[in-house]
């Protein structure tokens, strides 16, 4: 878990803390800014306490399913391959749109490069006119784009932070 106003790691439990009408999870660091709302609980000898705390861990746990789905994207000139996979077969927009059913309007729009198919679309799209205009990203590509994920702005590389 990061700290919303400086963007490091918060190692330990974190502070819930009231800056300027906001409540916001920070460090020990960054919770001086604020008004502490909710400071990290400390285990205690107490057995009611144990069992509840360790209810309350298996229930906090974010439940996380790795989807064996892959990345794909939109080759480049999607639209034309469209296109003339359309005019091959001697379809009107009309006619592929009855075919996948999708509205007439979204297939002259894809086409002209008006609209992006979402993935559905596109695998009809693939099924019906027998061209290939999705492909896998490389796993290179997609661990560039999940790095880029996981550097988020903070409040902190935003605002200045005046000490009262």
């Amino acid at each position: 878990m990061n700290c919303e106003i400086c963007g490091t790691e918060i190692k330990g439990q974190p502070y819930k803390t009231k800056i300027d009408n906001s409540l916001m999870v920070t460090c020990k660091e960054c919770s001086r800014y604020g008004k502490v709302q909710q400071k990290p609980q400390r285990q205690g000898n107490n057995k009611r306490n144990k069992n509840n705390q360790n209810r309350r861990t298996n229930s906090n746990r974010p439940y996380t399913r790795k989807s064996k789905e892959e990345e794909y994207e939109l080759v480049d000139d999607y639209e034309k391959t469209i296109k003339q996979a359309r005019e091959k077969k001697n379809l009107t927009h009309k006619q592929l749109g009855e075919k996948i059913y999708e509205r007439e309007s979204v297939i002259a729009n894809i086409e002209t490069g008006k609209m992006v198919p979402d993935n559905k679309i596109a695998h009809k799209l693939e099924k019906a006119l027998h061209i290939k205009i999705i492909e896998k990203i490389e796993s290179n590509e997609r661990e560039f784009q999940e790095s880029r994920r996981f550097k988020e702005v903070t409040l902190g590389d935003i605002a200045r932070i005046k000490r009262k």
